[in-house]
């Protein structure tokens, strides 16, 4: 199925929840996930799956001074 992740088109498997994204994604570190303009708690990564069409925003905190 495809969904839109940061902007860009993106296939992934049906039955894909958050927490699988991230592990495929590789991310490390601190972010916030948003699906369709909702922030999605980290304590829901692994229940929220996602649907096709699905907009997701990945941001990820970076420091700096």
């Amino acid at each position: 199925m495809e969904i839109i992740l940061n902007g860009a088109l993106r296939s992934i498997e049906n039955n894909f929840s958050i927490e699988n994204l991230i592990k495929e994604s590789g991310l490390i570190g601190k972010y916030a996930i948003e699906v369709n303009r909702n922030i999605i708690p980290k304590s829901q990564y692994a229940s929220t799956k996602i649907k096709s069409g699905d907009k997701i925003e990945i941001v990820q905190a970076i420091g700096g001074g």
